[in-house]
């Protein structure tokens, strides 16, 4: 089972590609970060329009035009991808079914359904837990994990693959 969808994995994996370590950010279209992720770019151009409402990236317009981050990495949070993308929905639902035990056939008792669930609140405290920690961690953070994982070149063959495809669209030579 599934919380948070397709789109806020792509979503944070593309936004790395905009993102540099010493915290300057690259500009990039749409379609060449996806092409670059391997996601498909009419779905990820549908990301970056909720990225760009929820303020995380800014698009500069014409045909130079690309999207890069609103503000630095290190202060756009996992938590603030997950919430532009999948919104504020909460993770649990609960459906009050201990008010409809079968054993309550003469009505439902108040100390069955007083106060909040126990269950419910098991699954607040636990949604919290997960938020809190979704905002402990920055784009900043995740592309110095990848930086350390990754061999050195990696991150300046991304940038020039993304420079390459910049200048092809625009009919400049390297």
């Amino acid at each position: 089972m599934s919380y948070m969808s397709a789109g806020v994995e792509y979503g944070l994996h593309c936004l790395l590609y905009l993102t540099r370590s010493d915290e300057s950010t690259i500009e990039a279209s749409v379609r060449d970060v996806a092409e670059l992720q391997g996601v498909p770019g009419e779905y990820m151009a549908k990301l970056f329009t909720k990225l760009s409402r929820a303020g995380l990236v800014k698009a500069t317009e014409g045909f130079k035009g690309g999207f890069r981050l609103a503000r630095p990495a290190s202060q756009i949070s996992v938590h603030d991808v997950v919430v532009a993308i999948d919104g504020s929905k909460s993770l649990f639902n609960c459906r009050e079914i201990r008010g409809r035990c079968a054993l309550f056939t003469d009505g439902v008792p108040s100390w069955a359904t007083s106060g909040v669930c126990s269950i419910h609140a098991v699954m607040l405290a636990a949604e919290q837990a997960m938020r809190d920690e979704l905002k402990q961690h920055s784009l900043n953070d995740l592309s110095r994990q990848v930086a350390q994982k990754a061999p050195n070149a990696y991150e300046e063959q991304a940038i020039q693959w993304l420079t390459d495809r910049t200048r092809e669209r625009l009919g400049e030579k390297s």
